[in-house]
């Protein structure tokens, strides 16, 4: 596990944590939490897939926002993430940074805005129009759809919850739509539900309170 960051610029589960760590002491928010579900959804998904590794996909999952270490931003996470990573090396989740936000491949295909300049938003443009869509790329995007800073929820009330904080545009049903055919793609080669792996997908999407013994 630790020399995973010898294959495709992969750090190790090690320096992944404390990436994640350090940005949230730099960015407190629950953008950590919600990283680290997402993190744990792709570790379990692919654990069910025989052509993903479960580890590299955990660490992809924990990364793909880390941008957001660097201050509360919109879109600009995902360009500050990219730079962030490919200094140091890894390529593989830098890249999971900018193809996060995209099941549906088109740079207007977002919630929030484009908070950067234009240079780089025409790089991610460029970027997302060179790019074919790996299964770690789908992964991740499905998995980003999975996770609450609370735990693991239907993926509609993900969906809905982030389009009541950011609105909606004329690319959104798109990008719906393409997140469900990633989830029928997974479930497909699973043989089963996604829901069915993850714990506590009915208490967090309904708010069922645990009770403590």
């Amino acid at each position: 596990m630790e020399n995973l960051h010898v294959w495709n610029g992969v750090p190790s589960l090690t320096e992944s944590k404390l990436l994640l760590e350090d940005g949230g002491k730099l960015n407190p928010g629950p953008w950590v939490e919600h990283s680290m579900y997402a993190g744990k959804a792709a570790e379990i998904i692919a654990g069910n897939c025989p052509s993903l590794n479960s580890d590299i996909a955990y660490i992809l999952g924990i990364l793909h926002d880390i941008g957001r270490r660097f201050g509360v931003t919109s879109m600009r996470h995902s360009i500050d993430g990219y730079n962030f990573l490919i200094q140091k090396g890894y390529y593989m989740p830098a890249k999971i940074c900018i193809t996060h936000s995209f099941p549906y491949n088109n740079v207007n295909a977002v919630f929030g805005k484009w908070d950067c300049n234009d240079d780089e938003y025409k790089f991610v443009e460029s970027f997302l129009s060179k790019i074919e869509f790996d299964d770690y790329d789908k992964l991740i995007q499905l998995c980003d759809a999975l996770a609450f800073p609370e735990g693991f929820c239907l993926i509609e009330k993900r969906m809905i919850d982030v389009a009541l904080r950011h609105g909606l545009n004329e690319y959104i049903v798109r990008k719906w739509k393409s997140t469900f055919k990633i989830q029928g793609y997974f479930e497909d080669i699973m043989g089963k539900s996604l829901y069915s792996i993850l714990p506590g997908v009915i208490e967090n999407t309904f708010n069922i309170r645990k009770k403590h013994s």
